[in-house]
């Protein structure tokens, strides 16, 4: 029986950054399905803060030089790669000179949620598909964490819906308690609808506030992971009126209660239902 193969989706991962959390979820998770003999892959932005040299990042020739449009701009995607020997995993990091090489990740010295965070988080969704195909790699589940890949669920049912690499997959998005978080604004859906999926399949994402934009992503999710107990209240209840499945890990260490739910959605399950 083939693998099944889960792309993980974070804007941060222990030890390149560490923000809350997200991070140490998203370091031990991707670890624990591996030893498990799911096969992975983790993609990241390379935020300025990253050292590069410290974490031996290196570009990866073969999978760079894509542009990514985003508000009707084309912008340069770098991937990059890092290895956790002590794990046996790979990060690649996606990288772009205008949105990524700041110092700060989502705020400026005075504490000000960045204007263009909706363009960041736009051409980091759009980013990691494209660089999967790239990759000739199929994923069963692609599982989000963090609001900065909110968009990849709704990219992922529309634009990408009819790609062979993303034919099969399943969403997971994890939700946290405390996620550093302002508003994306009303463009943000107005800038995904652009080229990639209809006004109509935006609109979810609301006015770019927290809320709405998760109800968003939830829109177009098969799994929501409720990793803290203090979600959002507007965010269960749309769980729940919306019949969207929902996953609560007993714990950060829930590995055998992660690996059920992925292994539901393995290729060899998808043929054998088909």
């Amino acid at each position: 029986m083939a693998k099944t193969k889960i792309l993980f989706v974070t804007h941060e991962m222990s030890p390149f950054l560490e923000i809350s959390k997200i991070s140490e979820i998203t370091r031990q998770l991707p670890q624990a399905m591996q030893e498990k003999g799911f096969e992975i892959r983790i993609l990241m932005p390379r935020f300025g803060n990253i050292n590069e040299r410290r974490n031996r990042l290196h570009e990866v020739i073969r999978l760079s030089g894509m542009n990514i449009v985003v508000d009707n701009n084309d912008n340069p995607l770098i991937i990059k790669v890092a290895s956790l020997p002590a794990a046996r995993m790979q990060v690649y990091f996606l990288d772009n000179e205008e949105y990524f090489q700041r110092k700060k990740v989502f705020r400026d010295d005075k504490g000000e949620f960045f204007t263009d965070n909706n363009e960041r988080s736009l051409f980091f969704c759009k980013g990691v598909l494209e660089t999967v195909k790239k990759l000739g790699w199929s994923p069963d589940v692609v599982h989000c964490h963090g609001w900065f890949s909110a968009m990849v669920p709704a990219y992922l049912k529309t634009a990408y819906k009819d790609d062979p690499t993303f034919k099969d997959a399943k969403v997971m998005y994890s939700l946290y308690a405390n996620e550093d978080f302002d508003t994306v604004g009303p463009k943000y859906a107005e800038m995904a609808a652009q080229d990639d999926m209809s006004s109509k399949e935006a609109a979810p994402y609301g006015d770019g506030s927290y809320v709405d934009m998760y109800k968003g992503a939830l829109s177009y999710t098969d799994i929501a992971v409720f990793v803290d107990g203090d979600i959002h209240p507007e965010l269960k209840v749309y769980v729940e009126e919306n019949g969207i499945r929902s996953f609560s890990p007993e714990g950060d260490a829930d590995y055998e209660g992660f690996a059920e739910v992925f292994e539901e959605f393995s290729t060899a399950d998808v043929e054998e239902t088909a």
